[in-house]
């Protein structure tokens, strides 16, 4: 049986399930594009390569086994993106959630079926159908669960928006010891500097207490403001519209004073380092262009209590 267990988004990680680019197939048509990063890399011609993507993922699983991490892969589907894994499940607690992604996607998580048959049933929860939810927007931080979501009319008028007022309002009843606060993001189908695709495109915790955030990927100043209140400014690292763009906040920590970080992300890894954290630096800008970077790869099965 596979053990999940996590309350956190820093506790030191000991299995996780890491996507793959293993027959990926390759660039997709314009109207297959669902968010505007990808959409703009296919008008540019520098949609990333399968060879590349499948090197980066290579670079990644390196540094998480240097650090004994157990590390999952999907199965392959053949002429499928199985990159981004956050958004296929997430676990919370002892439970692993199995959600309602966007349906163009729905089949990338018969690749991890291997991984949830060995899980406990009484450790599974399945998203009713009416409730969106993607991992990507889901963090639990101790005794809270921070998510990012949209309200109607939103909800059904961006491709981009992945979590409806249901699936907050699942995370409440599922989790009711738990003190969800869930923050409304700002959507763009077609430019991707004002697209907070999830809440990790713009927000999120490191460390015991300190956050990296964008204000600009929040819809409502007030949620920003809480946020700000909840770290403490001096705990915060601001990035800005590009470094927003470029995925400064899709960090991922394997323990909480060592964060996995792009090589050129390198205002931010300067003040990470001077902060005391050990930043393991890799390649991922390619994976970037298909508007997802570390923590949108992983999907983390185990953090120590």
């Amino acid at each position: 049986m596979i053990k999940v267990y996590v309350n956190d988004e820093t506790s030191l990680l000991k299995a996780v399930v890491l996507g793959t680019a293993e027959s990926f197939g390759g660039t997709p048509k314009l109207e297959e594009a669902y968010d505007p990063k990808t959409r703009e890399h296919i008008l540019n011609d520098s949609f990333p390569l399968e060879a590349d993507l499948r090197s980066e993922l290579t670079e990644f699983e390196t540094v998480l086994k240097k650090y004994g991490v157990t590390v999952y892969r999907p199965q392959i589907i053949e002429n499928c993106n199985q990159v981004f894994s956050r958004d296929i499940g997430f676990v919370i607690e002892d439970k692993f959630i199995i959600p309602n992604i966007l349906k163009h996607r729905r089949k990338e998580i018969d690749g991890i079926d291997y991984i949830v048959d060995q899980i406990d049933p009484d450790h599974l929860l399945e998203v009713p159908d009416e409730v969106r939810i993607e991992g990507g927007d889901v963090m639990p931080w101790k005794d809270h669960i921070f998510v990012g979501y949209s309200k109607s009319p939103d909800f059904e008028k961006y491709v981009v928006a992945r979590t409806n007022e249901k699936g907050v309002q699942f995370l409440k009843e599922s989790f009711p010891a738990k003190k969800v606060m869930a923050f409304e993001l700002k959507k763009s189908d077609t430019d991707p500097r004002d697209n907070a695709l999830h809440l990790d495109c713009c927000f999120q915790p490191i460390g015991r207490d300190s956050a990296i955030i964008y204000k600009g990927g929040f819809k409502n100043p007030d949620d920003y403001e809480f946020l700000v209140e909840f770290f403490g400014r001096q705990n915060l690292i601001e990035i800005t519209r590009e470094e927003m763009y470029f995925m400064n906040s899709n960090v991922f920590s394997i323990a909480p004073d060592v964060i996995v970080s792009e090589k050129g992300f390198t205002r931010l890894n300067g003040i990470l380092r001077e902060r005391g954290f050990i930043v393991e630096e890799i390649n991922f800008a390619e994976i970037s262009k298909m508007e997802g970077l570390l923590r949108c790869a992983t999907l983390p099965l185990l953090r120590t209590f």
